[in-house]
């Protein structure tokens, strides 16, 4: 039986994260959940390092990187949370996994298998994780590799539009770009998967499947009885988007921070 803790400060992502390991890999036993940085430390410092660690990035008290450098930890990690393409791959290329909130069943599966065979051949984190880790925790070493402008046809002109000034885009058969001021634009890509990828996750939100929101763009946020969201953005625009019970906790941590 595998051994592992949770590091999650949101209860019902951690729950259900457990409920899909659980249906996924019934040899993998969830021995602990840890909410914070402060309980995490404490847990650590008491017991013995677990097979399998699952590990969201952002927590209520800090970042989860924290802990990593406190504790020389050997077992596989699995990271859950919202960071750019690049930093995917170096965790993957290192024999770290990294999960996109909602977690897929078959990445989940993926990363799970590849952890046990880490822990079966008993192997460790190369030497350059530390490395690897303070790349990814410092912001100013990522902010070149999100897209800064998007060029859009208007009136047989091709124009840039800041990334900065962009409220939200949308996808209606094809995909638009809607500004802070109220412009709306056709947007030359195949897919908002695409869009995303070129984002900063720390300003952009993917809403549902035909959206991605700028925090900035949004007024106000409704709940509803069913545990669904409705996101209202700022005047001129007064779009409104939806967002499922699914994706809700995650959303509240996005904003809340």
């Amino acid at each position: 039986m595998i051994k592992a803790v949770i590091i999650e400060d949101e209860q019902l992502i951690a729950k259900e994260l457990q409920f899909k390991i659980s249906d996924i890999a019934p040899d993998v036993e969830i021995i602990q959940f840890l909410p914070s940085l402060k309980t995490a430390f404490k847990w650590f410092m008491e017991n013995a390092e677990p097979d399998l660690i699952f590990a969201d990035i952002q927590l209520s008290d800090g970042i989860s990187f924290e802990i990593f450098k406190r504790y020389n930890l050997k077992c596989p990690v699995i990271f859950t949370t919202a960071y750019d393409e690049y930093a995917i791959q170096a965790f993957k290329v290192n024999g770290i996994d990294y999960l996109l909130k909602p977690v897929d069943n078959e990445d989940l599966k993926k990363a799970i298998d590849k952890s046990r065979e880490i822990i079966t051949s008993k192997a460790e984190y190369p030497q350059d994780f530390h490395n690897l880790i303070s790349l990814i925790s410092n912001p100013d070493s990522l902010k070149n590799k999100y897209k800064e402008q998007f060029i859009v046809s208007h009136l047989k002109k091709w124009i840039p539009v800041a990334v900065r000034d962009i409220a939200c885009f949308y996808r209606d058969s094809i995909n638009y770009i809607y500004t802070f001021s109220g412009d709306k634009y056709m947007l030359d890509f195949a897919t908002l998967e695409e869009v995303e990828e070129l984002l900063d996750p720390r300003l952009f939100y993917r809403s549902n499947r035909q959206s991605i929101i700028n925090i900035n763009a949004i007024q106000s946020v409704k709940p509803h009885e069913n545990q669904k969201l409705t996101l209202t953005l700022k005047p001129p625009l007064k779009l409104e988007f939806d967002i499922s019970r699914e994706k809700a906790p995650s959303f509240k941590k996005w904003i809340d921070r």
